[in-house]
This record gives structure tokens, C-alpha cells and sequence, in this order.
């Protein structure tokens, strides 16, 4: 039993410390595959709330990012549910081959792409991608420019 829990925190861990890159084999290819298959965008628009919940977390924005206890234990009882459904149910064959040929770190490799497919519907949001390139209307162009040439 102790082993199952830390295998999923490890995991679980792994989509919010997705920048991390592991060696992905055939049989974790093919569990990611799996894996964004089957989560729908509602589910992969909860996971990217539940990465965010952590992440404000950190103290650095915690001051700046409003989730409740409540809002976070929801959060969490839904992930878990998810991988829960992933693992066991929709992509349990690919999930016993990757751990079985790979081991058990092709959930680090696996769910990162989930992540970053999650992801992207985050950050492809006009809203978003608007907010993002903001920053541009206060560089000094000319000197970003310069960087740019050789000496």
C-alpha cells in the first residue's frame, strides 16, 4: 500500500514538475497516447485548474492568486479520480506494458505530455496569449534588436 501511494504522488508530482524531461520509450509513447485520448478537454481543463491550484501554492504568488481549501480539495479529488480512471480503466493495458518494459518512470515521461497537451489550450485562449505578448509594449526594441546582431 505504501509503495501505491508514493507511486502517485510521484506521479501525480510529475504534472506540475512536467519541465523535467524523461527518456520516453515505445511503451510510454504509447501510454501518453492513451492518456490524451482519453481525457476529454473538460477533464484536461480540470487538470490544468489542479496545476494551478499548486502552483499558487508557492509563496512567490500566493499573494496574487485566490484558491479555497475548498476549491483545492475538490480540485484534488478530481484528479485523482482521473488518473485513478486512466490507469485502471481506459489506459490500463498500456499502463501495464509501459511499467512492465520501462518501469514505473514512464508515468513522469507520460503524463508530462498530458500536461503539456493540457496546456495548451491554457495558453492558445486569446485572452491569454493576448496577456502574454503585453510585455512587448514596454521593451526598448532597438536594444532587443541589437542583441540580435553580430559584433
Amino acid at each position: 500500500m505504501k509503495k501505491a501511494v508514493a507511486l502517485v504522488c510521484a506521479v501525480l508530482s510529475v504534472l506540475v514538475l512536467s519541465s523535467t524531461e524523461a527518456a520516453a520509450g515505445p511503451y510510454s509513447d504509447e501510454l501518453a497516447k492513451c492518456l490524451v485520448r482519453s481525457t476529454t478537454t473538460s477533464e484536461k481543463n480540470a487538470l490544468i485548474k489542479w496545476v494551478f491550484a499548486a502552483a499558487a501554492l508557492h509563496p512567490e504568488v500566493k499573494g496574487i492568486a485566490s484558491v479555497t481549501e475548498a476549491q483545492r480539495d475538490e480540485l484534488s479529488k478530481a484528479t485523482g479520480k482521473l488518473f485513478e480512471r486512466l490507469v485502471s480503466e481506459s489506459c490500463k493495458t498500456e499502463t501495464q506494458d509501459a511499467v512492465k518494459y520501462e518501469g514505473p518512470s514512464v508515468f513522469q515521461s507520460a503524463f508530462t505530455v498530458l500536461g503539456q497537451v493540457a496546456s495548451i489550450g491554457l495558453f492558445t485562449d486569446p485572452s491569454v496569449s493576448g496577456y502574454m505578448g503585453d510585455f512587448l509594449k514596454y521593451i526598448d526594441k532597438s536594444k532587443v534588436q541589437g542583441a540580435f546582431l553580430s559584433k
